[in-house]
Formats: structure tokens, C-alpha cells, sequence
């Protein structure tokens, strides 16, 4: 490592801790000749995920463009930003997983909407209108209804009190 002071590679490392929830070593390290302090990062080099578009075009995974489409979907709802960043996080880990593989939109789509549910319900349906990509009104409704009746059938689930025999 060249210090950015004097360009010397004679250094020592003072500090190390884990950064990033872990993603990198944070690393304090002191040049030798100069005695100029500086920090490096060391990261695990990733194999590129790719998405495959509906269209059939591939392109690499950007969690930029994934956190754009959950704060769009989540904009003047009740959703801390720390939840929006736990939702694409928390995907970003289940494709590192599976890095090196293509993994389709749709799945990607399933992914977001599976986690957003819970957080807020607006949010959910605004996604799930891009996502889905509704084609008129009566497939919306027909979706907004279907989430209805699921949510009141598991409503009735958790207030259903069973009698012993």
C-alpha cells in the first residue's frame, strides 16, 4: 500500500475493524517514513449480478436503481428510510448469495414486493402497479381486491380462538 503522502510503501498497520455490516475491513495504517496516517478498505471482490429484463436484455445489478424504485413507491408513506435500506440490503445479501447468476426481473420484482407488504400497504400497491405492469383499471382492482381478501382471511386466522375437544 503506497502512502498518499510520500508514495512510500513502507507502512504498518495501527487499526483493524469490519465496516459496512461487515462487507469490508477497515484498516489504519501508518506510513513508516513520513509517519502520515491514513485508511484503506479492503472488500471481497463480487462476481457481477445480473438482471434479465422482460424484454430479454440483461444488465448488472444497480442497488441504486432497486432503493430509487422502493423510496418512489414508499415517497409520503410512514417508512423510515433505515427500513427502505433494510429492504434492499437484505435482497442485496440473498443475491450475493447467488452471485455469478442471472437472476430474472420478475423475481427480483417478487423479492421487493415480499418485503415492502409489511412495511406499508400503499406502498405495496404503488410497487406492485409498476411491477406488474396493470394494463387497465380492472386489473388493478382485481388485484386490490385479492390483497382485501387475503388480508381478511388472515385477520380471521389470528383471531380464530380454538376450543380444546
Amino acid at each position: 500500500m503506497r502512502c498518499p503522502a510520500c508514495a512510500a510503501t513502507d507502512n504498518r498497520v495501527v487499526d483493524t475493524r469490519t465496516s459496512r455490516a461487515g462487507r469490508a475491513v477497515r484498516r489504519r495504517r501508518e506510513c513508516t517514513v513520513c509517519g502520515e496516517r491514513f485508511t484503506t478498505y479492503e472488500y471481497v471482490e463480487e462476481r457481477p449480478i445480473q438482471v434479465l429484463k422482460r424484454s430479454g436484455a440483461v444488465e448488472d445489478f444497480d442497488r441504486g436503481k432497486l432503493l430509487a424504485s422502493v423510496k418512489v413507491a414508499c415517497a409520503k408513506r410512514p417508512v423510515s428510510a433505515s427500513a427502505m435500506e433494510g429492504v434492499v440490503d437484505e435482497i442485496e445479501d440473498i443475491l450475493g448469495r447467488k452471485a455469478g447468476v442471472e437472476i430474472p426481473s420478475t423475481e427480483l420484482g417478487q423479492m421487493v414486493m415480499d418485503r415492502i407488504s409489511p412495511l406499508d400497504r400503499v406502498a405495496y400497491v404503488r410497487y406492485a402497479s409498476v411491477y406488474r405492469n396493470f394494463q387497465d383499471a380492472g386489473e388493478f382492482q382485481e388485484f386490490v381486491d385479492e390483497m382485501t381478501q387475503r388480508q381478511k382471511e388472515e385477520a380471521l386466522r389470528r383471531n380464530q380462538v380454538e376450543f380444546p375437544f
